[in-house]
């Protein structure tokens, strides 16, 4: 059974730094793409990003040049690293993955499993 659990979300002060873990388990890490997506108070989730099995990273455009993200195959691990954090970055944010190989969506719906989310808080 896939299971992602993420990390690293907590309070911070407009202009800040944190970094979000997703640990995944129960199946071959490296194969499959992953992604970050996030869900503010009263609005639907968004995509933010996503790392393909290979390495290749895409963002929204509303993050692009402030996060990045990586993984690390060896530790099962994906990572997001979000810098000059926003207020409107405030949202419970999400790693997820999907059942199919070598696959790289963008969509919410294209994505079958998912992390229990972690809160992040940026203060004016």
């Amino acid at each position: 059974q896939v299971q992602l659990i993420e990390s690293g979300g907590g309070l911070v002060q407009a202009g800040g730094s944190l970094r979000l873990s997703c640990a995944a388990s129960g199946r071959t890490f490296s194969n499959y793409a992953m992604g970050w997506f996030r869900q503010a108070p009263g609005k639907e989730r968004e995509f933010v990003a996503a790392i393909s099995w290979s390495g290749n990273t895409y963002f929204a455009d509303s993050v692009k040049g402030r996060f990045t993200t990586s993984r690390d195959n060896a530790k099962n691990t994906v990572y997001l690293q979000m810098n000059t954090l926003k207020p409107e970055d405030t949202a419970i944010y999400y790693c997820a993955s999907t059942r199919r190989q070598n696959y790289l969506p963008l969509r919410e719906p294209d994505y079958d499993y998912w992390g229990q989310g972690t809160q992040v808080t940026v203060s004016s």
